[in-house]
């Protein structure tokens, strides 16, 4: 006797197929899927068409280049990233009496925070729980954490509203610095309208890369909008051409802190003060938060902590 399956009914659900799947939307790629999970490219292939067959519908679209989801694959996808977090946060919550995390921590933040600061904690992270691993994506551009699989992103500065769930883990300055190629032209700098007279580097990233307001004291403000001799849209980038003599720029003390304690850079107008950011570790909104992002919490706030005590 042949059983059919009723209409509207699914096979009973495989979440490595919907892991499998996710993961190619994800990555663009069945090679780079595979990559991720361990696998072969066959096997993810595989598994993905009897997904599709499953449910009959045709959730990819493969070229040459990408493999790119269908509007239905699209919102399967969706479905599917929250399920999967679902899933792993509960295999987590039973796991959470086990001292060792274990698994994969997937982390962003920016690319200057991220080498100055973060690179140190993930190193101290991996050799304190050898059972982990750690994919740490750096970039200037803001990440969703939800659709990019994340656990944690860092943002440096200035939240803007969210519905997800973020915590200050630190603060940061901002300096004016130069090179000491530039320390005659800094020397003479009495107030902030005096900068007109030096070369000025922008951080094409930043929403009004020319406008600054300084203070002094309690009572005293100045604004100045400056005129840009060049503009670079990296943090790391304005750094360099800061280092080579190409003018002042304003940039994170987490970054200059180092060369500025090594004679390499000069703090032009120290009596002056920029307004200072935050530093922020975000989270998806959850009712859970694994041991393996916990722990790593606990260590990025006492790096924190231990470069304000030192600052």
């Amino acid at each position: 006797m042949t059983v059919r399956r009723q209409p509207g009914l699914l096979p009973r659900m495989n979440l490595n197929r919907l892991a499998y799947f996710a993961a190619v939307v994800d990555t663009g790629s069945f090679t780079r899927a595979a990559a991720r999970l361990g696998i072969t490219k066959a096997v993810v292939s595989q598994q993905v068409q009897q997904l599709e067959r499953e449910t009959g519908t045709t959730l990819l679209v493969r070229t040459t280049r990408r493999v790119n989801p269908t509007e239905a694959g699209r919102l399967f996808h969706a479905r599917c990233t929250l399920l999967l977090r679902e899933a792993e946060d509960a295999y987590d919550e039973l796991a959470q009496a086990v001292a060792e995390p274990s698994g994969t921590l997937r982390v962003t933040a920016p690319n200057d925070y991220g080498v100055a600061r973060l690179v140190p904690v993930v190193t101290d992270y991996l050799a304190r729980h050898p059972a982990m691993r750690v994919e740490l994506t750096l970039g200037d551009a803001t990440v969703d954490l939800v659709s990019g699989a994340l656990d944690l992103a860092i943002r440096v500065g200035w939240l803007s509203d969210s519905s997800l769930q973020a915590r200050r883990i630190g603060g940061f300055r901002q300096l004016l610095v130069a090179s000491p190629a530039l320390a005659e032209g800094i020397a003479a700098l009495q107030a902030p309208e005096d900068l007109a007279r030096l070369p000025f580097i922008a951080h094409a990233g930043l929403r009004e890369p020319l406008a600054w307001h300084f203070a002094r004291g309690a009572l005293e403000r100045r604004t100045v909008r400056l005129e840009a001799a060049l503009a670079i849209d990296t943090t790391p980038g304005v750094l360099a051409a800061v280092q080579a003599g190409a003018g002042l720029a304003v940039l994170p003390d987490f970054l200059v802190a180092a060369p500025l304690a090594a004679g390499q850079l000069l703090q032009a107008l120290p009596e002056w003060e920029l307004p200072s950011g935050g530093i922020h570790a975000v989270l998806p909104a959850a009712r859970f938060r694994p041991a393996k992002v916990t722990s790593f919490l606990a260590l990025l706030v006492e790096a924190e902590r231990r470069a304000a005590a030192a600052g």
